[in-house]
């Protein structure tokens, strides 16, 4: 069953609502340290969770994850990421091992004030790696802040490879339709949500919310807990993708 029919009921709901929630306060710009001496690369930062750097072909996606609170979902994250969890392709039925699910894959739904859903192997919404897992619920962690990295479900206990990733806090009756009903595995940084908006508002066909052009992942890498990651590169700012004339949301759950 389609991982877009959850997101898609939901989207339902909130776009009965009017979607008219209040938007978050600007998020803080990413601290882009001091200069450092030309040769020189930025300080290592050590991790205290495991990190998934999400590499894209628009820009990379930092996402610190959760295994304290959805340990299946983590481990199942970065099985298919670096390719040590089998699976199974759903467009040619043959067993994968040592293959990383992620790998070209792409981004094919994506909803200006919600979301971005991506990492499914057929690419359109309804593929699986071939099994599911039970979701996994904290009361304590919520869609309350953009950045969250969950994954998408055509209901309760039905999660597989896709994820998304919100670009918005989500609260009161809005955050109540998301909440309790995806496991949220991981919180994605500042610069993240930015690309997130960005790919948000590339064009996209409005039957079905995919991209004209969709952004693909090029690979997943998981740094270990403890592990050191290299500091964020300053970089020149790209201009912000022009935001499409305000229209309600077709679906905004994810799948």
């Amino acid at each position: 069953m389609s991982r877009c029919l959850g997101l898609l009921l939901c989207s339902a709901v909130l776009s009965l609502m009017g979607w008219t929630q209040t938007k978050p306060a600007q998020t803080t710009p990413p601290n882009r340290g001091t200069a450092t001496p030309t040769g020189t690369h930025p300080a290592a930062n050590p991790t205290a969770q495991p990190v998934a750097v999400i590499n894209t072909t628009v820009g990379k996606m930092t996402c610190t994850l959760f295994p304290d609170k959805a340990p299946l979902g983590v481990a199942n994250f970065i099985g298919l990421a670096e390719g040590t969890k089998d699976w199974t392709s759903p467009i040619t039925h043959a067993k994968k091992h040592g293959v990383p699910l992620y790998d070209g894959t792409i981004f094919h739904r994506v909803i200006p004030e919600f979301m971005v859903q991506g990492g499914d192997p057929k690419g359109d919404g309804t593929g699986s790696p071939g099994y599911e897992f039970k979701n996994e619920v904290s009361p304590d962690l919520t869609f309350d802040r953009a950045g969250r990295l969950a994954y998408a479900n055509s209901g309760p206990d039905t999660n597989g490879s896709q994820f998304f990733i919100t670009e918005q806090a989500f609260t009161g009756q809005q955050g109540q339709i998301l909440n309790g009903h995806y496991t949220i595995f991981g919180q994605c940084d500042d610069a993240t949500v930015a690309l997130v908006k960005q790919i948000a508002r590339m064009d996209r066909d409005p039957s079905d919310d995919r991209p004209f052009r969709p952004v693909k992942i090029v690979h997943i890498n998981i740094v270990k807990a403890g592990a050191a990651t290299p500091a964020r590169r300053p970089s020149t700012p790209t201009p912000a993708a022009k935001k499409p004339t305000a229209a309600t949301p077709k679906s905004s759950t994810p799948q």
